[in-house]
This record gives structure tokens, C-alpha cells and sequence, in this order.
């Protein structure tokens, strides 16, 4: 493959934040991404009524404890796992934000929060009355309700946007982000997706894809996107500048590896490289017969690189729509300082047939060598 001159996005990762199961701020997953400790644990059977035996929770994670008692009554988890991680990123590397008026929030999801619909679903068919329910709660059931809330609770008057897109909605929301400040509409954008680990989230995983063993995962993922020079301009490093981001759709399994090969080969050429230019894969490692598929999808894009890979979705568990700021968050958290810049590229492929890739320059790699669960 000719590689074509460079048509970038101008856009950086100027601060990230993440709620995972590693524990509640970004050191916390960045010091286990780079041990590759695995945070997926056993369950309480006594506590989950779930078909998993382990799963990879936000460990001491409730929104009373996390955000205080006001206003936090009737917030459900997600919700609360956002508003907690656009929190941590505000007062974090993103102080000093434009007005908030220039700052949109683009959040990903799954459905919003199942347990929440169904909950007060089955209240609405128990209580003595069809409308003896908690009013309060209506909202958890609305999909964009976790993005309201960050809005308001942290003064947030920009652009407000909720997708969801399976396991690649991470890399959607980046690419939606991109368009409002192609467009002018936000000088920065916070974007990037939140999952809850549920019983009616487990369940209906289980009954989606039944017979799987592959433990589930949840947390929240928040990126600040800002214009290069703009990040260049203060005198700040970014994490990474976005290069490129492909999205297409399969409607057989077979034909996925081919969709996806012609992505991952699009994005390299768009961003001016050569397949021997990218240093890490990171993967979706969705379940077979489709992990295999992607795996095959990049080898085939990559003739003759030898990336190294990294999946987090072994150390964390499967987290849903969050799975790729995951991916992303592991990327940034294996980047270090260094010389020269190095390339990423990460591959998002769900079972609902959305296929996604994103192509990153990164300051430098430093992959730990000691995993080979995770890096292979």
C-alpha cells in the first residue's frame, strides 16, 4: 500500500480520566494496565443473582459515597459513574476548560441503564396500582439521562449528545466529537462511553449470547479533545493527536474480516502511514467466531508489521459500550515519554455488525514485556 500524504484531524487528547475496575481515577488504571493485574474478581453469590461467577466491578463504587448525598438519591449507577468521571477530568488536567458554553459532552452507552428500565418496569406490573411508582426514578429509564446529568451537574451548556453503538460506541463518540468541532460547534469536546454491571444486564447478556464464559465488565472512560496547536499552543503535551477513524457495517460474520482489513487499510493510508508504522494494536477482543475475525482482519492489513497487541478486555472484563475507551485508556495508559512518536490502532468489532478502527500518534510506547496474557 502507497501511503498518502497526511490529512489529520488537528485533534489531540489533551486529558483523560477513568472509573474502572481497577479502582476510581486514572493512576489506578494505569498502574494495572502496566502490571497486567487482572481486575475481573469472583462474585458474592449471596449479592449477584447473575449467571457469572466473577465479573469486573468499579471496586467501593456508590454514588452516595463517591458524589455525596445531594441529589444522588434516585442516581442510578451509570449515571453516577459518569457524572463521577467528567468530575475527575474537569478538576483534573481539563481545569481551566473554555466557557462552558464551548465545551459539548458526547457520552456513549449501551441502552442507558437496564436494570433501571426494568425495575421500574416490574414496579409498574407489581405495586397495587399501575402508576404507584417513584417518579423520581423515571429519568434513570431514559437513555440520555446519564449525559443530562453530567450537563448539569457540572455546568455544562454545550452540545449535549448520547449514542449508542454497541461495543465500537467509544470510537463513534470520538467521530461524533470530531464533527462539532469540524463544524464549530465546541472548541472542546469530552467524549467517551459508560457501562453498569447489573443482574438484568447480566441476564440479558447471558440470553443474547448464550453459553459464554467471558466475564463482564463496567466503568466509565472520559477524553478531552482539543485542537493540536491549541494544546501546543499552552505549552501542554498531549497524549495523543488523533489521525483517523473508519466505520462500516457487515451483515454476515464472514464477511467482517474482509469489511474490517479494508478499514484498517483506509485508515493507515488517510493518515499518511505505512502498515510498518504502527507499534500497538489494541483489539476489541470481542467473543469468537468474531475475535478471530478481527485478529485476522488486522494481520491481513498488516503485512509484514509485527505490532505488539495489547487486550484489556482479559484484565477488566467485557465492558459493553464502555470496551473501547478501555482499549483507548489502555493505549494511553502504555504511552510514555519518549523521542519520537509512535502509531496505535485500534479495532472495534461488535456482534450487531458495526465495525470501527482508529489510527493514534502517540509520544512513545513503553509496552510492559511480562504479560502474556495481554501482549502478544
Amino acid at each position: 500500500m502507497t501511503a498518502s500524504p497526511p490529512r489529520h484531524t488537528g485533534l489531540a487528547i489533551s486529558a483523560w480520566a477513568a472509573t474502572s475496575p481497577y479502582g476510581h481515577d486514572r493512576d489506578d488504571f494505569v498502574r494495572g494496565v502496566r502490571e497486567g493485574r487482572r481486575a475481573v474478581t469472583p462474585l458474592d453469590p449471596n449479592t449477584w443473582s447473575v449467571p457469572f461467577t466473577e465479573a469486573g466491578v468499579v471496586p467501593g463504587f456508590t454514588a452516595r459515597e463517591v458524589l455525596g448525598r445531594k441529589g444522588t438519591r434516585s442516581m442510578d449507577r451509570p449515571t453516577a459513574l459518569a457524572v463521577a468521571t467528567v468530575g475527575t477530568l474537569l478538576t483534573g488536567e481539563a481545569a481551566g476548560t473554555p466557557p462552558a458554553d464551548d465545551v459539548a459532552l458526547v457520552l456513549g452507552t449501551s441502552n442507558g441503564s437496564v436494570q433501571s428500565m426494568m425495575d421500574f418496569t416490574r414496579d409498574s406490573l407489581t405495586q397495587a396500582k399501575p402508576y404507584h411508582v417513584d417518579p423520581a426514578r423515571f429519568p434513570n429509564t431514559v437513555m440520555n439521562c446519564a449525559a443530562g446529568q453530567c450537563a448539569i451537574w457540572h455546568g455544562l451548556r454545550g452540545p449535549n449528545t448520547t449514542l449508542a453503538g454497541g461495543r465500537a460506541t467509544a470510537l463513534l463518540a470520538l467521530n461524533y466529537g470530531r464533527r462539532l468541532w469540524r463544524s464549530g460547534r465546541a472548541g472542546k469536546v469530552l467524549c467517551g462511553a459508560v457501562e453498569e454491571f447489573s443482574e438484568q444486564r447480566a441476564r440479558l447478556e447471558a440470553w443474547a449470547v448464550p453459553g459464554t464464559a467471558a466475564p463482564l465488565g463496567e466503568g466509565c472512560a472520559m477524553f478531552a479533545l482539543e485542537p493540536l496547536d491549541a494544546v501546543t499552543a499552552r505549552g501542554d503535551r498531549p497524549h495523543a493527536e488523533l489521525l483517523t477513524l473508519e466505520f462500516g457495517v457487515f451483515g454476515a460474520v464472514d464477511d467482517s474480516a474482509d469489511l474490517l482489513a479494508t478499514l484498517v487499510d483506509r485508515a493507515i493510508g488517510t493518515a499518511g502511514l505505512d502498515p510498518a508504522d504502527i507499534a500497538l494494536v489494541a483489539p476489541s477482543a470481542a467473543a469468537d467466531p468474531l475475535r478471530a475475525c478481527e485478529r485476522t482482519a488486522v494481520e491481513k492489513a498488516l503485512p509484514g508489521a509485527e505490532p505488539r497487541w495489547f487486550d484489556v478486555a482479559p484484565l477488566v472484563g467485557d465492558a459493553g459500550a464502555a470496551s473501547g475507551t478501555f482499549q483507548l485508556a489502555a493505549v494511553l495508559a502504555l504511552a510514555g515519554p519518549g523521542p519520537s512518536a509512535r502509531h496505535a490502532l485500534i479495532t472495534s468489532i461488535d456482534r450487531d455488525g458495526v465495525v470501527g478502527c482508529a489510527v493514534l500518534r502517540l509520544p512513545a510506547l513503553a509496552l510492559v514485556h511480562h504479560v502474556p496474557a495481554t501482549e502478544r
